[in-house]
């Protein structure tokens, strides 16, 4: 049974509470965007401009991968490479969950607990529009991010609900960029070569 964490909310920050919040109404679009032939180095410029901790890779307005700070420690700084010399696509965490503008934060929220990730960028049209993240759902709801504790486990993210999720990046089977990959067998997969594998 759905919780509904707005009956006690009118307006919160601006936004009206009288309805169940959609990603749209609260996410970012003011982004930070690199492509993913840049060096981490100008990547990490961008991230002390902005005083952020990520930045999306976007390529053809598709999001294709996540570069964290989290990323560029593990990856470039405790493997003693120069961030200079190390390009994005090398590095950047690929392929990322994505959600739709129309669903709801409590989904939301929910996505980001049970796929242990905590933003999500928005695509719409096969297009990237926003970014939503865990600070900015409770921000808006204390009660959600509290409720959403059911949903989260630093350690671990629920495989199958991953598995169900739709994805923005390179089809595994033909290459092609797209904002709509599925999950079929173990293999991400646009909606052509899934189209495909139904007439073999």
């Amino acid at each position: 049974m759905a919780i509904n964490v707005w009956a006690h909310y009118k307006t919160i920050g601006g936004i009206n509470m009288s309805h169940e919040v959609m990603v749209k109404e609260a996410m970012k679009t003011n982004l930070a965007i690199v492509k993913p032939s840049i060096t981490v180095l100008d990547a990490a410029k961008l991230m002390k401009k902005r005083k952020i901790g990520n930045v999306l890779v976007v390529e053809k307005k598709r999001p294709i991968g996540i570069l964290t700070e989290s990323d560029i420690l593990k990856k470039v700084v405790a493997e003693g490479k120069n961030a200079k010399d190390v390009i994005v696509k090398d590095v950047m965490s690929t392929p990322v969950v994505v959600i739709d503008p129309y669903c709801n934060l409590e989904e939301a929220m929910k996505t980001m607990g049970k796929c242990n990730v905590r933003r999500l960028p928005v695509v719409e049209k096969n297009e990237l529009i926003g970014i939503i993240t865990q600070k900015d759902i409770s921000r808006i709801s204390p009660v959600l991010h509290e409720i959403s504790r059911e949903w989260y486990d630093i350690t671990a993210r629920d495989e199958a609900y991953f598995k169900m999720q739709v994805f923005s990046g390179k089809c595994e089977d033909c290459g092609v960029l797209s904002a709509n990959l599925k999950n079929i067998e173990g293999r991400l997969l646009c909606d052509d070569c899934i189209d495909a594998l139904e007439y073999e």
